[in-house]
């Protein structure tokens, strides 16, 4: 095929310079329920709050366009993830914080996903929580709907979850609220140099 790619005149740098931050993806792992569109949600608004530029992409969302042509068995679940890679590439190219919630549930996809991108540009962050305290939330009621045969191919039911190895970050939200997961969260962007008193325009 005759594709070429066609460099920019300007730079993931020079946009990063910009917006006074930098860019990497925040990705949200974890089952349903543990928290992740919560969080995720509570903190893309205090970053706001500090002017840092950002784009949230969750999973159920991007079902309704992007990826509404996918199901949920292991090969859709996989090209959903590396479609979603593939944005956040984009959008971190663009200079933002790019936040992402999806249950992801399979290690070598939230991999493949690291190595679309540089070394220091994929923040993972494990959302845990127990099965049984994720069962109890159940905001959607999918899990009574797994449980019920409703939905085949339910992670935590009837599909695996592989638990991240070495995330950045853990929330155990079994003991973490909505408030306390964000602050970790910005420190841990605070010390690594992600956002800093140069945002605070």
């Amino acid at each position: 095929m005759n594709i070429i790619w066609h460099e920019s005149e300007v730079s993931k740098e020079n946009r990063q310079q910009l917006k006074h931050h930098k860019s990497a993806i925040i990705w949200f792992t974890g089952l349903s329920g543990a928290g992740k569109s919560t969080i995720s949600s509570a903190l893309e608004k205090e970053l706001f709050k500090k002017s840092i530029h950002t784009y949230r992409l969750d999973g159920d969302n991007i079902r309704h366009g992007l990826n509404k042509d996918l199901g949920f068995k292991q090969e859709d679940r996989k090209e959903n993830i590396r479609r979603i890679g593939e944005v956040s590439k984009l959008l971190v190219d663009a200079g933002l914080l790019t936040l992402t919630a999806f249950i992801s549930p399979y290690r070598a996809d939230r991999d493949q996903v690291r190595e679309m991108v540089e070394a220091d540009e994929m923040i993972e962050v494990y959302v845990k929580a127990t099965l049984e305290t994720c069962e109890a939330r159940d905001p959607k009621g999918l899990y009574q709907k797994a449980r019920n045969g409703e939905i085949k191919d339910f992670t935590g039911i009837d599909a695996p979850y592989e638990e991240p190895i070495n995330p950045e970050i853990i929330l155990d939200t079994n003991q973490l609220d909505i408030t306390e997961s964000v602050t970790l969260i910005m420190e841990y962007l605070e010390n690594k140099g992600y956002i800093g008193c140069e945002s605070e325009r």
